[in-house]
């Protein structure tokens, strides 16, 4: 009687542990990697809708420090005169000067 109850001690325990244990889906090993985390959402952003009544907005232009090539060639071309140039000779001062 007593190696019976302890039979049945023995084959309870037994059933218990194999029922706590992982369950794994027909066909697949106990030696797979575990499937890969899923991916987060996307994200979603709503567009900007332009206003009907909203002024148009336009970029900032900001002046260059140079300023264009004709103010450049003016500038270039008055200093020549100032300094006593000939007109030849203020041609050529001006596309160096202008160039630099």
């Amino acid at each position: 009687m007593v190696t019976l109850c302890a039979g049945a001690v023995i084959a309870s325990l037994v059933v218990v542990n194999t029922a706590s244990a992982q369950m794994l889906p027909p066909g697949a090993s106990q030696f797979s990697p575990p499937p890969p985390a899923p991916l987060p959402p996307p994200k979603m952003e709503v567009p900007v809708v332009p206003q009907m009544d909203a002024p148009p907005s336009q970029p900032a232009v900001q002046p260059s420090g140079r300023g264009s090539f004709s103010d450049r060639i003016n500038t270039c071309l008055d200093q020549g005169a100032a300094s006593g140039l000939g007109p030849g000779e203020r041609a050529e001062y001006s596309r160096s000067c202008a160039n630099r």
